[in-house]
């Protein structure tokens, strides 16, 4: 059974599931989808077409799901997707998609921060922290489990890959390497994420064969091409080296060297 304070405005029709609370002052529109055991603090606002997974906590003044910050948006239906067991902090803003049928995806056991901005049709993945109000444009991916240190701007199409960890105050308008450290402005890449490979206890010799390959493709001068067949010529093979190797592959705004 929920909890729903007497001063939240909850539409009918909107599919509350078992355990959730809903405190003082919030709204909660019609079309919206609130997973078993989330926790609405105070003052959150949650409309248009919007899912929450269960087990989430959303801090006041929190707006999920409102229509898209963007000057292309004509009315269409669109979503927001979040996933379970994330934290979503003060003034945290998601925002749907743009054209019918997107889709603005957040993952499961995420951290947003205060004041953190998620644009139309972003996704970002699972374990993913992002600090006070660190502000992402439209269509950025952020891949599982990388870290954006605050007050850091993201320019919309960029790729923020798997582990990687963005410095506070950084302005990136390039694709962030899996694994690695980037940080400034404008951005270098710094090597890879030492900490944060520990920590999820990445094997040493992996962690060395990505040192050699931020070398080649940081620091050695050579085009892209160049770069890719020298890793694959001269590392030892693994699932963290090929996904450093395809994300590569697949960047269209470059990668921060």
């Amino acid at each position: 059974m929920s909890n729903i304070h007497p001063s939240a405005v909850v539409d009918p029709r909107a599919k509350i599931g078992d355990n959730v609370q809903v405190g003082p002052f919030c709204v909660v529109g019609p079309d919206v989808v609130i997973g078993a055991g989330t926790q609405l603090k105070s003052h959150v606002s949650m409309e248009g077409w919007t899912t929450v997974g269960s087990g989430c906590t959303i801090y006041p003044f929190a707006s999920i799901g409102a229509s898209p910050q963007d000057l292309k948006y004509k009315g269409a239906k669109s979503f927001v997707v979040v996933g379970n067991n994330t934290v979503i902090r003060e003034c945290v803003t998601i925002n749907s998609g743009t054209e019918e049928n997107e889709v603005t995806r957040v993952g499961d056991n995420c951290l947003l921060m205060a004041y953190s901005h998620i644009a139309h049709k972003c996704q970002v993945g699972n374990g993913v922290i992002m600090a006070n109000s660190v502000q992402l444009a439209g269509h950025v991916i952020v891949e599982d489990m990388a870290s954006i240190g605050g007050l850091t701007g993201v320019h919309q199409f960029v790729r923020i890959g798997r582990m990687a960890f963005v410095g506070g105050m950084s302005r990136i308008s390039q694709d962030v390497l899996p694994f690695m450290l980037v940080e400034g402005s404008p951005p270098v890449c710094h090597g890879p994420n030492s900490v944060g490979l520990k920590r999820r206890n990445i094997p040493d010799e992996v962690r060395d064969t990505l040192k050699k390959a931020y070398r080649i493709i940081c620091r050695d001068g050579l085009a892209t091409p160049e770069a890719l067949a020298r890793i694959r010529a001269e590392l030892p093979s693994s699932p963290e080296l090929d996904c450093l190797v395809h994300f590569v592959e697949q960047s269209e705004r470059g990668v921060v060297r």
